[in-house]
């Protein structure tokens, strides 16, 4: 894995943690900073805690939240931690119940009710997430002692990390009104005249995302793709071992064997099957003329008919799933398989509309079995 793959695929690279990746990347800054900086208009933060590349998308999507948190509660936790730590010197320790303490005083109300056994799991799993990104660790005691019971103690200890968890703005957040602001703030001190920013954005949106699609952003990134994509696709290509692919309303990178950005879908496990076996019968629809593209070569479908697809998957081919996707109940198939296909972009869900709109990314791969296939089970 090269240095610069390591940068996109970790939040940072701690020196405590993994001193000999820390020293190897000192010693590449250079070239990944011109890389990030040209190319991702990215900053590089390195000091002697950690290295780290900004990772700033230019279109949030799902998929880009933190994966074990379930709710809301849990990110203010985490917002609340940071404060919290931020007036904590590096190496520093705190007991539990001086954060529960700090929580009470700055969010008052139900949320901060510690006699509750759904704010106290709840903590535990932003903790658990703080000590795995090594924001904190734990120096005595036990997480469960306080899922238990409220009056549970454990003893923390400050890495210091905390300060470079968060982005800094270049303006005062306190000014913005709408969740867009913190989107539009990435471009407020660029000179979209002289072109850097249309670059960046075209590059992020590669290389962030598992698709680029020209109904989601600006026409003037697709502009840009049009007069330099070929240049584009060789600079991705000779750097990482990906194919570049340009259509006209989307655009991919696409990973080589060798690659490791990222997660990689079709992944090795039943449900990037399905899912392969769903987009088969998708493009049937679709060559058939049942189901029409639009513009941007997406296609809107009646979400109860797309629906139907999906449990005739599950009747045609669940024969050959593994055995928890062969025993699913209908409903909660449908749903899985659905929130997957959105994860990866392969679709958008429109409630309002109860309509499904397939992203033309469905059309780059698909999958089916053997022809003399006849059935039969198959356990993980």
């Amino acid at each position: 894995m090269t240095e610069l793959e390591i940068l996109f695929n970790r939040r940072w690279i701690l020196k405590s943690e993994d001193k000999e990746q820390y020293y190897k990347l000192r010693d590449s800054l250079g070239e990944l900073r011109k890389f990030a900086t040209e190319k991702l208009g990215c900053q590089i933060i390195d000091n002697s805690l950690l290295i780290k590349m900004e990772k700033i998308p230019v279109i949030p999507e799902d998929f880009m939240g933190i994966q074990v948190f379930t709710s809301k509660e849990e990110y203010t936790y985490l917002c609340i931690l940071l404060m919290f730590l931020e007036d904590r010197d590096a190496d520093g320790q705190f007991i539990l119940s001086q954060l529960t303490e700090y929580i009470s005083a700055n969010l008052p109300g139900d949320i901060a009710d510690w006699t509750l056994y759904t704010n106290r799991r709840r903590l535990i799993k932003v903790l658990r997430y703080a000590v795995d990104q090594g924001l904190i660790e734990i120096t005595d005691g036990n997480e469960n002692a306080f899922m238990d019971n409220e009056a549970g103690e454990v003893l923390y200890g400050n890495t210091g990390a905390s300060r470079y968890f968060m982005r800094n703005f270049s303006k005062d957040i306190l000014e913005y009104t709408k969740p867009e602001d913190f989107q539009e703030s990435e471009w407020f001190q660029m000179d979209e005249d002289r072109g850097f920013a249309r670059r960046h954005r075209v590059y992020k949106r590669l290389l962030f995302a598992p698709a680029m699609y020209r109904e989601d952003g600006s026409d003037e990134d697709f502009e840009y793709l049009k007069y330099y994509g070929r240049r584009l696709s060789e600079e991705l290509e000779q750097t990482f071992d990906c194919h570049v692919h340009i259509h006209r309303g989307s655009a991919y990178f696409m990973s080589g064997e060798n690659s490791r950005i990222g997660n990689i879908f079709p992944g090795n496990n039943s449900l990037s099957d399905i899912l392969l076996l769903c987009f088969g019968e998708i493009r049937e629809k679709i060559e058939s003329k049942q189901w029409q593209t639009e513009t941007g070569e997406m296609c809107s479908v009646n979400i109860i008919e797309f629906e139907n697809l999906l449990k005739k998957v599950k009747k045609d081919y669940g024969s050959g799933f593994s055995k928890n996707y062969r025993e699913m109940p209908e409903g909660e198939f449908v749903k899985t398989v659905i929130d997957e296909m959105e994860r990866w972009m392969f679709l958008k869900k429109e409630d309002a509309m109860q309509q499904i709109r397939i992203c033309p990314a469905v059309g780059k791969l698909q999958g089916s079995y053997p022809e003399d296939y006849a059935g039969g089970t198959e356990d993980e």
